[in-house]
């Protein structure tokens, strides 16, 4: 039986050195597909994004109501599914790992404001 819960370590590299990737979401089955840039990050085999909209992102909107999606990296498509990570040490474990990719990047702090912090999401495969 294949473990859902976490990605191959293919998968986790590939994420884990794209700079940015694209999300695709729709607000339900039924509804078109967006896509859009956001980062991602890989902390101890985990997936994690976060919209630095907040809760008025439209990716994260969609996401949270309809958890099926997929990443765009580097020609891979990768199936997903949104897991809520609003927990203190996902918010945190995701705040690290973007602060350890992501340094020197002028937006950087837009993704650690407390206001974006409880829209920090785990993807796991679909």
């Amino acid at each position: 039986m294949t473990d859902r819960t976490t990605f191959d370590a293919a998968v986790l590299d590939l994420l884990g050195a794209a700079v940015e990737v694209e999300i695709e979401t729709r607000p339900d089955p039924a509804a078109a597909w967006h896509r859009v840039i956001i980062w991602v990050v890989v902390d101890g085999g985990e997936v994690f994004v976060r919209s630095v909209r907040g809760t008025r992102g439209r990716w994260y909107r969609e996401i949270r109501s309809n958890p099926l999606g997929a990443l765009h990296a580097d020609g891979a498509v990768i199936p997903v599914r949104a897991v809520p990570a609003a927990d203190a040490p996902s918010i945190e474990r995701c705040s690290r790992a973007l602060a350890r990719k992501y340094a020197g990047d002028p937006s950087l702090g837009y993704m650690l404001e407390p206001d974006v912090l409880e829209t920090t999401i785990r993807l796991v495969p679909a």
